[in-house]
């Protein structure tokens, strides 16, 4: 793995123009906040939201992971965000619509490990030359975006996504970094938001993006090992004896052995 510490489970936009959101995003229980000065702020807000961000980061968020989503590069914006992260304390740079590596050109100069956020038909097909670059730590998969991109009817139908979205998986864990599922919309939907986290962790997700406080506890639910997932793994290692064998009625070998102890390492974090 690229970053040395466990993945995110939960990474919560914050409006970098609510002085409200801000404050409250300290007592949340999300993994990561990344604190948002592209499209969750007005375009006559810009400035107004870099000066809070730097207050908020400087001020502290003790316990949490804390990112920036600046505005994409080509945009007139970005140059004055980039100024805005100078002697920051911060765990990770968020960098939107990255079509190619090129795209992470500005954002070097940091020294930030990037998500990149991958929300176009050209950023699917560089996916993987993306998270290859050596500034890239995770994938952020950028639904919205994408699902507009495809002309879909219905932006929340996955399921006409459903190879972009594995796409995004698969090029993640072929260089070896993180991949985080997109935003769900419907934030008054409790059912619908559970069983989206619940798809995306099938799907091989290391955690979710997320746009409303009150998806953080389901989220960081879905996204950690069940009570049922660790007597398993725990079960499985006490029996293990080195090579393949028979357990249970299934054939297991080292593979196996070795994902239930990273299961048992990410639950015990």
């Amino acid at each position: 793995m690229t970053h040395p510490e466990f993945a995110p489970r939960s990474l919560l936009y914050v409006p970098g123009s609510s002085a409200r959101a801000l404050e409250k995003a300290s007592g949340l229980a999300a993994d990561m906040l990344i604190i948002d000065l592209e499209d969750a702020v007005p375009s006559d807000r810009k400035g107004e939201a870099r000066v809070a961000m730097r207050a908020a980061v400087t001020a502290g968020f003790p316990g949490k992971r804390v990112a920036v989503r600046i505005n994409a590069t080509g945009t007139a914006e970005q140059a004055a965000d980039i100024d805005a992260l100078a002697d920051l304390e911060l765990d990770a740079l968020v960098l939107p619509k990255v079509d190619a590596p090129a795209d992470l050109g500005p954002a070097r100069g940091l020294g930030l490990p990037v998500l990149a956020m991958i929300e176009t038909p050209t950023a699917i097909y560089a996916a993987r030359d993306i998270a290859a670059d050596p500034a890239v730590v995770g994938l952020i998969a950028g639904l919205n975006d994408l699902a507009h991109e495809l002309k879909l009817p219905d932006g929340m139908d996955r399921g006409a996504m459903s190879h972009a979205i594995q796409a995004i998986v698969l090029a993640a864990r072929a260089e070896g970094v993180w991949g985080f599922d997109g935003v769900y919309n419907a934030i008054d939907d409790a059912a619908g938001f559970a069983a989206e986290a619940a798809e995306g962790r099938r799907l091989g997700f290391d955690g979710k993006s997320l746009i409303h406080p009150s998806q953080v506890d389901p989220c960081n639910a879905a996204f950690a090992p069940s009570a049922r997932e660790i007597a398993g793994a725990e079960a499985l290692v006490a029996a293990a004896t080195g090579g393949a064998q028979r357990y249970h009625g299934r054939m297991i070998e080292d593979m196996h052995v070795a994902a239930a102890r990273a299961l048992l390492a990410r639950a015990g974090r």
